[in-house]
């Protein structure tokens, strides 16, 4: 009994080990590879540049106030349309003591040479009429009196300056109120009721109460990379797309390059500026985020092939076409415009030929999905292109 019990391990033992050499030696056999096969499409090649940046108004102002002070009224909110010489806030004077007590102290002292300029001349008068002098020497007195009457009315005014921060009954126009200086809206309002505020002097840019913007003229300021601006020229064409406002497209046209670039992130970036079509309907605001496609070059309806099938043999380009099934010939191939992913061929290759794909170059979906290449007649009037058979 145990002989036979041995007998049928050791059957079962070997036949598991003859079953393992048997898979193993299956899978050690190389399965044949097969290679899939595409053809050129008659397409657009569109080059384009992507400037990123941000979407500003064309005229932007900040209003200052006339004087320093302690803001006591505040009239504007953002979001309100304003026109030149509306008043937006009122400053209320905190005179310095030092600079106050001076003006005080000249307006006495005016008052005191005035009072007594005006005895004297009262008293020649007096003699005057009574024929004791003659009026060749009132004259010298009626000088000094006008003079220091004069005196008196500056020393006044420069205290209720001091005091007020205006001339009451001198213009319409006061010093304390804060008016527009331009039309347009009101954007932004740093300020509330109850902050000190500066002038604008040699010294200091002054406090801003309020930015004014003119809304209706909106552009886009973004920046390009160093490598693309001397392709850039002014009058492109651009495609500007808003983050915060999905499928609307604005039509730009590009006004501005930077002479000189400054290195953002590391990497040297010129300043661009574009004329933004304003859409109906579609109110933007200042400061959204934006991309311009910026066309370089683009052809229309020609001979192109995918980038990733392209096999270069010391600088030069071939492709691999089929000639029998899972066949291939090397064939020199002329390259032209290139969107980053499809390219212009110019000659070597029809668009009956099977091209085949190497290993490395993916499928051609998500070749066209990927990238910042156009992808075949996007945007274009054209058919749309064939498509590659596969194997």
């Amino acid at each position: 009994m145990k002989r036979l019990t041995t007998l049928i391990l050791l059957v079962i033992v070997g036949g598991a080990i003859a079953l393992a050499m048997w898979f193993l030696y299956s899978n050690s056999k190389s399965q044949p590879v097969v290679f899939e096969v595409e053809q050129p499409a008659v397409t657009d090649i569109v080059k384009k540049t992507v400037a990123t940046g941000s979407i500003v108004p064309r005229q932007e102002v900040e209003v200052k106030p006339k004087i320093s002070g302690v803001l006591s009224e505040l009239t504007v909110v953002p979001g309100q349309t304003v026109k030149r010489g509306d008043p937006i806030g009122k400053v209320q004077i905190i005179p310095d003591a030092v600079t106050l007590n001076r003006a005080e102290s000249e307006a006495r002292s005016a008052q005191i040479a005035f009072d007594n300029a005006k005895r004297e001349y009262d008293r020649e008068m007096a003699l005057l009429k009574q024929g004791v002098i003659a009026e060749a020497e009132v004259a010298q007195y009626r000088t000094t009196f006008e003079l220091r009457r004069q005196d008196l009315s500056s020393a006044n005014a420069n205290l209720q300056l001091q005091r007020e921060g205006q001339i009451r009954g001198q213009s319409k126009t006061s010093n304390i109120v804060v008016t527009a200086t331009v039309d347009g809206m009101i954007i932004d309002v740093p300020v509330k009721v109850g902050y000190s505020v500066i002038q604008a002097n040699n010294f200091n840019p002054g406090t801003t109460v309020a930015t004014i913007a003119d809304m209706g003229d909106m552009i886009f300021q973004g920046n390009v990379d160093e490598s693309e601006v001397g392709k850039v020229k002014e009058g492109l064409k651009l495609a500007i797309k808003i983050g915060a406002i999905e499928d609307v497209t604005f039509d730009g046209t590009l006004e501005y390059i930077a002479p000189k670039g400054k290195e953002i992130d590391g990497a040297i970036q010129f300043e661009i500026k574009a004329a933004m079509v304003k859409q109906p309907g579609v109110f933007v605001r200042a400061g959204y985020s934006a991309n311009a496609d910026i066309v370089l070059d683009q052809k229309k309806q020609v001979l192109a092939v995918r980038e990733a099938v392209v096999q270069y043999d010391n600088g030069k380009a071939f492709v691999e076409v089929e000639t029998q099934p899972q066949q291939f010939a090397k064939k020199d191939i002329q390259l032209g415009l290139s969107d980053g992913v499809h390219i212009e061929v110019k000659g070597g290759v029809t668009a009956t030929d099977k091209i085949k794909v190497p290993a490395t170059a993916g499928p051609a979906k998500e070749a066209e999905g990927s990238g910042g290449g156009s992808k075949p007649n996007a945007g274009a009037a054209g058919g749309k292109p064939t498509g590659a058979p596969r194997r």
